[in-house]
């Protein structure tokens, strides 16, 4: 099965995260299908970068996206 997830980088208490289409069993910092955008709490308000046309195209062929993703798509549009 293939989630949309958060793929988390940055330093330790400074995180920053790529939005991945990956493999759901895949550790969460393991390969991944394609990178669809980023997101970075640490600024204020909160920058999100997405690629809507991949977003779809994934969510069309039968992605899920996480929890945390879904509410990170709705905030983007």
């Amino acid at each position: 099965m293939v989630k949309i997830r958060l793929q988390r980088e940055g330093k330790k208490k400074a995180p920053f995260y790529h939005i991945v289409v990956a493999d759901s069993r895949s550790p969460r910092d393991g390969k991944i299908v394609e990178k669809i955008g980023t997101y970075d709490p640490m600024t204020k308000p909160s920058t999100i970068v997405l690629d809507k046309a991949a977003v779809e195209k994934w969510i069309k062929n039968g992605a899920k996206p996480t929890d945390t993703v879904k509410k990170l798509i709705e905030q983007a549009k």
